[in-house]
């Protein structure tokens, strides 16, 4: 129980050394987190019910070379896209904000650092300190976050192109 009071100290230090900007980035990354692990899940269970529905709907239709049998296949891969690419648009959104915030903490930590040296003169390295990891802190983390996602959300789009490329060819227009 000692390491998990050691571990919520180490993330609350770490938090107030980044600055407000800090927990701006935390809050984008666990929402960003939270998309990628719902696709994840979506890709494992309900895509592939949705799939199996519209491919027997198709295959069970009678006549399938009319104009009006093109529009209803087209409307059902249609729908099996939006639904595969849901969230991806915005986990990418996420991405992109990740190194935009941390460019804002460098600001803002930088800005802490004018106001030292403007009060006090560039003699007090501590103040100064402070400012600087303010500075450095929250553009690591904007980083490490636009990393960790843009493998994942570059991981999901390509199976969700995969996955209605798929049942597009799975959706045959004989009869």
């Amino acid at each position: 129980m000692l390491w998990l009071t050691d571990s919520f100290e180490a993330i609350r230090d770490f938090m107030e050394l980044g600055g407000p900007v800090l927990r701006w980035i935390a809050i984008t990354i666990f929402l960003m987190w939270v998309l990628i692990i719902e696709r994840l899940l979506y890709f494992r269970s309900s895509m592939k019910v949705m799939s199996a529905d519209i491919h027997d709907r198709w295959e069970a239709r009678p006549e399938r070379r009319s104009w009006n049998a093109h529009m209803i296949r087209e409307g059902m891969i249609s729908r099996f896209s939006q639904a595969t690419n849901a969230s991806i648009p915005m986990i990418q959104t996420m991405v992109a904000l990740c190194p935009l915030l941390g460019l804002l903490g460098t600001v803002t930590g930088m800005i802490k650092v004018f106001e030292v040296m403007a009060v006090s003169g560039s003699g007090n390295v501590r103040a100064m300190a402070a400012g600087v990891s303010q500075a450095t802190v929250p553009t690591m983390a904007g980083m490490v976050g636009a990393l960790s996602g843009v493998l994942l959300v570059t991981i999901l789009s390509r199976r969700a192109a995969r996955e209605v490329e798929f049942l597009e060819d799975s959706l045959t227009m004989d009869h």
